[in-house]
């Protein structure tokens, strides 16, 4: 009898010894196979760093799918490790839109919601023969001393089917959420440098100006003028974009430089050139840019050359006549490629398909200690035409033949990682006055090279004058990915174990055998719901017996 109560007292102390001591100490343990629940170390870091409370608001909730239901509870899971790394500094709440009973709050909401990005989703369903209609907000805001962002948690390649593109959400939604947190709380004194090298393109800064205001929102942006005296210094990184004059030897030179030193640059180039577009086409005459052997000595090469390739986006044409009208119709324009086939990385992981014009093949070159991935490639259905070529409309009132596309699949976006080793290793002399700082090789960089400068160029409404979103197609009216995967390439060169490292992250799909659950629903239905019970009743039969036995001989 006392051993019992002394065993008695040692568990309820241990008990509040436990609760005590979870007070001061705590931990985790993440048990699933792809770590689903860990969050990165820069995740961590952002997190532990907050210095005044941010706040959520997670208007994916309600009566929804299994598999936005699993999307919302990924939302819910990620927010609550935020908050255990955050403590008191992160906070977060559930709304559905659409449960609010006061319709004016309830529109001036969904109002809301819209003007900041998160637009609702449409879904459509069968119940007891009856077609119904919900509309969902797969979306939060983060808002942090009155700043607010929107995060969009439904992200992912539209080809893929529905639950593989909820499956890429799921994986994104760390990403996600911390990059928002990440765009509202740094501050002037941690954000990184992107310089901007203007002095070789002719595109209006119109073209330009989404992406650049994008890259405002994480990064200083500076505008770099290469004629102008001594290197390149305090960038972190530099974008080149869709150059059409040639770089001098000065300012070859410099790039190179700025590479060797660690620095890090992204291009969008082309090796050809479409000058103008009349009504019945024009050609694609050779691009050189002077950068060919400093692209040769990093590992890659960019041709002179147009592809064709059969995955496309359509133009407006005129087909014929209707009546006395033009009859215009949206047709295939082959010389406009869907990128939609992606390499390894986690700039281009779970990305939807980009939107191209008038694109170059890339090829990959011997290079010593440079690692090579390929980000960007077309489809397997390509003609490769060398450059000059004719860019004529009438080739887009013609069926193709795809026994001619045998191109194969091209390359058109690469990394390149390492050392980085000077062209000029062996042409600067010692009485040469860039002697002094020179090096023919020093820190280990990132490097990404794009075959089409129109990548990153947005359309104008010339209406309105306002321009487009960054890879907005205004004749199909959708959003391609191009903002994306330009703003995740700067994140990867300028910090590729920072809040990018998220997008590694990689979540199986499990799913059920669906002809073993029609041929053995039943069955299984019944031990899910008998199974715990007679579990219990078996487990309460041992411990009476066993009771039984030791005190029946007492």
């Amino acid at each position: 009898m006392k051993s019992g109560i002394t065993r008695f007292i040692f568990v309820i102390a241990a008990l509040l010894a436990i609760n005590v001591l979870s007070g001061f100490l705590f931990f985790r343990v993440d048990l699933t196979e792809e770590k689903r629940y860990t969050l990165s170390d820069a995740t961590r870091n952002l997190l532990t760093d907050l210095d005044n409370n941010v706040h959520v608001s997670v208007y994916l909730t309600g009566d929804l799918p299994p598999g936005f239901k699993r999307l919302e509870n990924a939302a819910r899971e990620t927010l609550e490790e935020f908050q255990a790394r955050a403590g008191s500094n992160l906070t977060y709440r559930f709304i559905d839109p659409t449960a609010i009973v006061n319709e004016k709050e309830k529109v001036q909401l969904i109002e809301r919601l819209a003007e900041r990005g998160v637009t609702p989703t449409n879904l459509f369903a069968n119940e007891g023969g009856k077609r119904t209609e919900k509309l969902i907000f797969p979306g939060a805001l983060v808002s942090y001393k009155g700043k607010e962002s929107a995060v969009l948690l439904l992200k992912g390649n539209k080809a893929a089917s529905p639950e593989e593109q909820l499956n890429q959400s799921y994986e994104g939604v760390e990403f996600q959420l911390a990059s928002a947190i990440r765009r509202l709380t740094q501050t002037e004194g941690n954000r990184r440098k992107v310089g901007l090298i203007f002095g070789n393109t002719q595109v209006p800064p119109s073209r330009f100006s989404d992406l650049l205001a994008s890259i405002q929102e994480n990064y200083d942006l500076y505008f770099v003028d290469l004629s102008k005296p001594g290197p390149i210094q305090g960038i972190d990184a530099i974008l080149v974009p869709k150059p059409e004059q040639p770089f001098s030897e000065d300012d070859k030179f410099k790039i190179d430089q700025f590479v060797v030193n660690g620095g890090r640059a992204l291009f969008f180039v082309e090796g050809q050139r479409v000058d103008s577009v009349g009504a019945e086409g024009t050609f694609a005459q050779p691009l050189s840019l002077n950068l060919d052997d400093l692209f040769f000595r990093w590992g890659v090469r960019v041709n002179q050359d147009i592809i064709k390739d059969l995955s496309s986006a359509p133009i407006p044409l005129n087909v014929g006549n209707m009546g006395d009208k033009p009859n215009i119709q949206l047709v295939p324009w082959r010389f406009y490629p869907i990128i939609n086939n992606f390499g390894a990385s986690p700039i281009v992981r779970n990305l939807d398909a980009l939107y191209s014009r008038f694109v170059s093949t890339l090829d990959t070159v011997r290079a010593p200690g440079i690692r090579k991935t390929p980000l960007l490639m077309t489809s397997p259905y390509t003609k490769i035409l060398k450059a000059p070529a004719v860019v004529a409309y009438n080739e887009a009132r013609q069926q193709p033949d795809p026994a001619t596309y045998d191109g194969g699949i091209r390359m058109v976006g690469c990394l390149l990682e390492g050392r980085f080793r000077s062209i000029y290793a062996s042409r600067i002399l010692p009485g040469d006055p860039r002697a002094a700082a020179f090096k023919a090789e020093g820190e280990p960089s990132r490097v990404i090279v794009c075959s089409d400068g129109d990548l990153i160029v947005n359309d104008v409404n010339y209406r309105q004058n306002v321009p487009y979103p960054l890879g907005y197609d205004r004749f199909t009216r959708n959003t391609f990915a191009n903002k994306d995967f330009a703003l995740n390439a700067i994140d990867y060169l300028v910090d590729p174990e920072g809040v990018i490292s998220a997008r590694a992250r990689q979540v199986t799909i499990r799913p059920l055998d669906k002809i073993r659950l029609n041929t053995e629903r039943l069955q299984w239905q019944l031990l899910n719901l008998l199974g715990p019970v007679a579990l219990v009743g078996l487990v309460g039969l041992v411990w009476q017996t066993v009771r039984r036995r030791r005190y029946g001989r007492g």
